[in-house]
């Protein structure tokens, strides 16, 4: 059963500077507690923790460059005024004698859930780890003279906690950002790509098979102005064909790839060496989800 405890005067809180007992405690009991891990591989991990009668604790990590980490406490009831709060990582009542330890002190904005960045969130998986509990400590923001304490159970946290770092050491090295608006370059005369341009296709090539969310891919061919127009038109159509043709070998369904072709229009050098003339053979790959 959840507990929400109320004390006369004997639990205080010291690290948040208020000194008014804790009168609403809420944590899930060691038999309540569940920890949940959801993952999109390769692309999302996510381990939450509903806290009965109050709302749901989520940690959440996505592909990208660099290993990010964010938390968000989900309130049924969000804060009603701008109010001041102190997070402690603090031993469950079933370990008794052991000191707290501030992790970060916060403000919880009117009408958003409260949110951590993310050296304060690991901070909290590595206290839960070790069995501890983080606790957040406020001023009910309907009657400031109630302090609300929020806890997170570390009953039934290891496994799952497991888990969720072979998630993120699964993640892709970057995001759908850095693939949503792609640039593929082109050797002169055909429909071959150049080498680095082969890297990054397969790049977006391995995002969108672990994003079935993907609704649409958008290809714009376009040619350096050698040649005629009619000509250039074609091998930009051939050029945006090839691409798609590799993507719906891989799987992706053509009915959610659309191509044009431009041919010598929308230059984006002046053609006048063979540097600008390579940058204008190009198939644009816009992505949307």
């Amino acid at each position: 059963m959840w507990r929400k405890i109320l004390f006369a005067s004997v639990l205080l809180c010291p690290w948040s500077g208020i000194t008014h007992a804790v009168q609403d405690h809420y944590v899930a009991s060691a038999s309540q507690s569940r920890w949940q891990l959801t993952q999109q591989p390769k692309i999302a991990c996510q381990l939450a923790h509903d806290i009965p009668a109050y709302g749901r604790a989520v940690f959440a990590s996505y592909a990208g460059k660099r290993l990010n980490m964010r938390f968000t406490l989900d309130m049924w009831l969000k804060p009603d005024a701008v109010t001041d709060a102190v997070l402690i990582s603090q031993a469950p009542l079933w370990q008794p004698g052991y000191g707290g330890r501030e992790i970060a002190r916060l403000q919880y904005q009117e009408y958003f859930h409260a949110e951590l960045p993310k050296r304060s969130a690991w901070i909290m998986l590595n206290e839960l780890g070790r069995g501890r509990e983080p606790t957040f400590y406020y001023q009910d923001w309907y009657d400031a003279s109630r302090q609300v304490a929020v806890g997170l159970s570390a009953a039934n946290f290891a496994s799952q906690y497991r888990q969720f770092k072979t998630c993120l050491a699964n993640l892709l090295p970057y995001s759908f950002d850095d693939i949503a608006f792609t640039v593929l370059n082109f050797k002169a005369g055909g429909t071959e790509l150049t080498d680095f341009s082969k890297q990054q296709l397969a790049r977006v090539q391995e995002y969108l098979r672990y994003a079935p969310q993907i609704e649409l891919i958008l290809l714009d061919g376009y040619t350096d102005s050698y040649g005629s127009r009619s000509a250039n038109k074609q091998v930009s159509l051939r050029r945006t064909s090839a691409v798609k043709d590799f993507f719906v070998a891989q799987g992706i369904n053509q009915e959610r790839i659309l191509t044009s072709g431009h041919g010598e229009n929308r230059l984006i050098g002046p053609n006048d060496t063979a540097q600008s003339r390579a940058l204008n053979r190009r198939v644009v790959v816009r992505i949307s989800q």
